[in-house]
């Protein structure tokens, strides 16, 4: 069986959708797709037929690529408003036995039940800290190991219903069975696998188009989330409105020619460009890069300030990811405002090094870890797609009421 998993983040800027393979144990990268995106605001859908055209776009350009038809997805949804319960469960296995991933179910399944859920909130996931066999604690996985007494500690993931259903019923639409949902900051959490982050307290910065989410974490799990209202977009303005420039021109320029540090910007780089009236005009290097610095200096402060909101304590590491990060010199103001524990996250996969796909490739990641944990193999292509993907000479990397969690894999409850 070839394991293929399908991801989609659906952005304020822009809508990403990445295929991965897990193969001999590392993900590969078989297609990304990065298209503009409509009808989308701060991360949530304002209008649901524009949404639904710049998906089916993004789907189409990568169906082109591969060949096949793609019928399921895991969801990214926004973390606005997301709140992190620690929850603790246990079970009599009822003698000793070996433990299996429906054990695992079980057990989750029983700390879940322990809380009461407000009506307006949804369960997005549990994610384990670790667990316990009879006497034995600190435990990563019990599958396979002989107790009587199994029990765990957790963090139960909630965020408000109309996060979720905007996003699943908007998929659900065009076709696509939602096989799992996450947070973009689980996500932006497990595509940055440095190995400090398992052991440490820290931050995570991801700076989008419209919005900066900041993550606490603890071992690699998060604990508190914020966001603030700013982002690119902000930086974009900043240029349009001191150049005169279309929208889209000053990203362009943003993306192409500024700088996010003035220190190795030049005074005689010029780039040329027509204003939005149609006039030819020069943009000096040094001078666009003081608008962007200043701008996402701003950011950098703002985000400071929440972590300290978060925690009074000081925090190991800071990792910044989001397509914002990817502006040439980002780690010298990133550094110069938050300090020499900060660095910025770097996607590990071969032909997709954009920072703007961590909560998409990072949301396979962490499926992958809860079949792992759960003992199943999964794969989101049907076995006549798989052959078609195998023979296709399109197969290339391309950088362009019920209970929701009781459909999919979420937290542990399908047996």
């Amino acid at each position: 069986m070839r394991h293929i998993y399908t991801s989609v983040d659906i952005g304020s800027d822009t809508i990403k959708i990445v295929v991965c393979e897990l193969f001999n144990n590392k993900l590969n990268l078989l297609a990304a797709s990065s298209i503009k995106s409509k009808g989308i605001k701060k991360g949530l859908i304002t209008d649901v037929e524009e949404a639904r055209e710049s998906v089916k776009k993004g789907l189409f350009e990568l169906e082109e690529m591969l060949g096949i038809t793609i019928k399921k997805v895991i969801a990214s949804v926004p973390s606005y408003n997301a709140e992190y319960q620690m929850i603790k469960g246990q079970i009599d296995l009822g003698g000793e036995k070996q433990i299996t991933g429906a054990d695992i179910s079980k057990l989750l399944n029983s700390a879940i039940n322990s809380k009461e859920i407000d009506n307006n909130k949804e369960i997005i996931t549990i994610i384990p800290v670790d667990f316990a066999l009879d006497n034995k604690e600190g435990i990563k996985d019990p599958k396979g190991m002989t107790g009587s007494i199994l029990s765990t500690r957790a963090v139960m993931v909630l965020t408000p219903k109309k996060n979720i259903y905007s996003v699943v019923s908007l998929l659900e639409n065009i076709g696509l069975e939602v096989i799992d949902i996450s947070l973009n900051n689980i996500g932006d959490v497990n595509a940055i696998r440095e190995k400090y982050v398992k052991e440490q307290v820290g931050a995570i910065i991801n700076i989008g188009y419209e919005t900066t989410t900041i993550s606490l974490c603890n071992k690699g799990i998060i604990v508190k989330s914020s966001t603030l209202g700013i982002g690119g977009k902000n930086v974009d303005n900043d240029i349009a409105y001191i150049y005169k420039l279309k929208p889209e021109d000053s990203t362009k320029v943003k993306e192409k020619f500024a700088l996010a540090h003035t220190r190795y910007a030049s005074s005689s780089d010029i780039y040329e460009i027509e204003d939005k009236i149609g006039e030819s005009i020069k943009i000096k290097q040094q001078e666009i890069s003081e608008v962007v610095m200043s701008r996402i200096e701003e950011i950098l402060v703002l985000a400071r300030k929440e972590i300290n909101t978060l925690t009074k304590r000081e925090v190991d590491y800071i990792l910044i990811t989001g397509g914002t990060s990817g502006i040439s010199n980002f780690s010298l103001i990133a550094e110069e405002v938050l300090g020499k524990v900060t660095k910025i996250g770097n996607i590990k996969i071969v032909g997709l090094r954009n920072n703007k796909y961590s909560s998409a490739v990072g949301n396979i990641i962490y499926f992958i870890n809860k079949l792992k944990l759960k003992g199943k193999n999964y794969t989101m292509l049907s076995d006549e797609d798989l052959e078609e993907l195998s023979s296709t000479k399109k197969n290339v990397i391309n950088v362009s009421n019920e209970s929701m969690l009781g459909k999919v894999f979420g937290y542990f409850f399908s047996e």
